[in-house]
């Protein structure tokens, strides 16, 4: 069966977190140039872009840590198309599965670190010659528990520019620097320049109507303060946090006492919220990057910013039904 036939037959999908509360409301992607993908469901099109490819994969990964990619990997790279692996050195099991990888001949790369500034290559991306997966899912062992968002990708301009990220940082990794100079437009970065952290501050100055944001690490004293703005102009401003997150406890506090509703996400036992997404009115943030000093200024961040109708509908019914379970 096609990638797309699978697509259309997705339905609502219910799922039963890992306790007797109201369900988990999965929003199936609709078809269009953009697909939002939720927790679990975003293997399913990772999948389907590895199976599908042809003459291109290219994967920047932070964990990287699953035998059954790694295999996809093998054989696209056995039909013909160029494979090509950025990993974070610092992650060892994605070290581990690289090394393996570059015994069986694939082009693999180690992202170079700022250790000074305890620098990651936090990027989480998959790119075929046709479409693109970006979000936060890593590719851990045990990533699917996590409650997390990833973009399907069609648009040959958001491809474009996905693709001159990845050619951007293979050279960086291979000993040539040749940042991309600073764009403000569907897919930000952080590090080279500050792109996200542009975004988020910018939007959250322009919002009138509604926040809702989904966040793993909250830290930021800017963007604390632009929800907090937000929140006193007038706008529904909602964060869900992950509660395993101590760091997240100071904006919690701040954000309450500025009058922000603010709820700890109810993950299942063994997940977490390793979500990075907000919505800002009709404009969905969504990728890598947390919100905070690291995540918007010092680590390899890679975010998409989308106004489709069909993915920010998808979300603000995840998000709602986050929201009345926590």
């Amino acid at each position: 069966m096609s990638w797309l036939s699978r697509l259309l037959i997705l339905l609502l999908v219910i799922v039963i977190a890992g306790c007797a509360r109201d369900p988990v409301v999965v929003v199936s992607p609709a078809p269009g140039e953009l697909r939002l993908w939720q927790d679990g469901t975003i293997f399913e099109a990772v999948h389907s872009l590895l199976a599908g490819a042809r003459r291109l994969v290219w994967v920047e990964m932070y964990e990287f840590d699953r035998p059954d990619l790694a295999a996809d990997l093998e054989s696209a790279r056995a039909r013909g198309a160029e494979v090509r692996l950025i990993v974070d050195p610092s992650v060892s099991v994605s070290v581990r599965t690289a090394r393996r990888l570059a015994g069986l001949g694939l082009a693999v790369r180690y992202y170079p670190l700022d250790d000074r500034r305890h620098q990651i290559d936090h990027v989480k991306l998959l790119l075929t010659e046709t479409e693109a997966v970006a979000g936060g899912m890593n590719w851990g062992r045990h990533s699917e528990r996590n409650h997390d968002y990833a973009l399907e990708i069609r648009p040959p301009p958001l491809l474009a520019r996905l693709g001159a990220v990845f050619e951007q940082d293979w050279s960086l990794a291979g000993g040539v620097p040749a940042p991309l100079a600073a764009v403000f437009g569907e897919v930000a970065q952080t590090a080279p320049g500050d792109e996200i952290r542009r975004e988020l501050e910018t939007t959250l100055q322009s919002v009138r109507r509604l926040v809702a944001a989904e966040v793993f690490v909250l830290t930021d004293p800017d963007v604390i303060a632009g929800l907090a703005a937000a929140a006193r102009r007038g706008a529904a401003v909602r964060v869900l946090l992950d509660a395993g997150q101590d760091v997240n406890r100071p904006a919690y506090s701040l954000l309450t006492v500025a009058g922000v509703a603010v709820r700890w996400y109810r993950a299942p036992p063994g997940a977490k919220l390793h979500a990075k997404a907000g919505l800002f009115d009709g404009r969905l943030v969504v990728g890598s990057a947390n919100w905070s000093l690291s995540g918007l200024s010092v680590n390899h961040e890679l975010d998409l910013v989308t106004t489709d109708p069909g993915v920010t509908a998808a979300f603000k019914a995840r998000f709602d039904s986050d929201w009345d379970r926590s």
